[in-house]
């Protein structure tokens, strides 16, 4: 069973919505940090459809972990996908019944058997497992997907002469984002949280020790970016300043790096200037 020792989630900006999401039941925990096709008009929640998802997830993972589907994170995230889908499906209009303006999402969803963590991961979310000796695992693609992001990020800044307040508006932006799409709705992109059931047969999954007493630190990409964007923290410093002072200070410290230090992306290439910052901090 896992022990809640610290949570965060606070949005990448004042005047949009928070699209992140996070929770533990018993022996499951878990982050969800979703995302939709910008200038979708939201049908599902007054800001954003990416908000209703992150939040939906959360909420049915609450309510069914406990009590099904015992160490099959698959089966539990399809099922929780399918009532999403008929959710959406059933108050969307035909126009909207496209894969293209859906809201997706990356996820870990971690589940600890005895000693061992099974790990379930669509796309950048991460997790650090601490175990009790001090050392420190890092789970999941994010940093791998990161150097490609940040590569992208400024090819793309440099050739529209944006920044990451900016980027959005560029139609060289839109027509990349939209190639993206394109390619996950053909089954050639990374499997995604979201309304296609099917992606759940497509979850990188690992195993790793998780002794009484190790500490797991659930991610998403804009939390994480202090150890694989901006260079911060390593996983091992990331975890200590955690568990010494809470989650808040790093979130802070990220925000800082942002809006003072880089707000142009020139250090640190990224298509926004502040992303919604989630993470869990769990004690086994």
């Amino acid at each position: 069973m896992f022990t809640i020792l610290d949570q965060i989630s606070w949005p990448g900006s004042a005047e949009k919505a928070n699209e992140d999401a996070c929770g533990a039941s018993e022996n499951w925990a878990w982050v969800i940090d979703t995302s939709i096709f910008p200038g979708t008009r939201p049908i599902m929640h007054e800001k954003s459809d990416a908000t209703w998802l992150a939040r939906f997830a959360t909420e049915r993972l609450s309510e069914l972990a406990a009590r099904a589907y015992e160490g099959d994170g698959p089966a539990l995230l399809r099922h929780v996908m399918e009532e999403a889908r008929v959710a959406f499906m059933a108050k969307a209009p035909e126009e909207r019944h496209d894969f293209l303006s859906w809201p997706v999402g990356a996820m870990t969803l971690v589940y600890r058997n005895g000693g061992m963590l099974d790990t379930w991961t669509f796309a950048d979310t991460t997790a650090y497992i601490r175990h009790p000796d001090g050392r420190v695992q890092t789970v999941g693609e994010a940093p791998e997907l990161r150097v490609h992001e940040s590569a992208k990020a400024a090819e793309l800044l440099k050739a529209t002469g944006s920044t990451p307040k900016t980027i959005f508006d560029a139609p060289l932006f839109q027509d990349w984002l939209t190639e993206r799409r394109q390619r996950q709705k053909a089954g050639k992109g990374l499997a995604l949280l979201g309304l296609d059931p099917d992606a759940s047969s497509r979850l990188r999954h690992e195993r790793v020790p998780c002794e009484d007493g190790a500490v797991i630190l659930l991610a998403s990409d804009g939390f994480s970016a202090l150890v694989d964007l901006y260079g911060a923290f390593d996983a091992g410093s990331l975890l200590e300043a955690a568990l010494d002072n809470g989650l808040e200070p790093l979130v802070r410290r990220a925000r800082a790096i942002e809006t003072e230090e880089d707000p142009s992306g020139t250090r640190y290439p990224r298509f926004k200037e502040s992303d919604d910052a989630t993470a869990l901090l769990v004690r086994a």
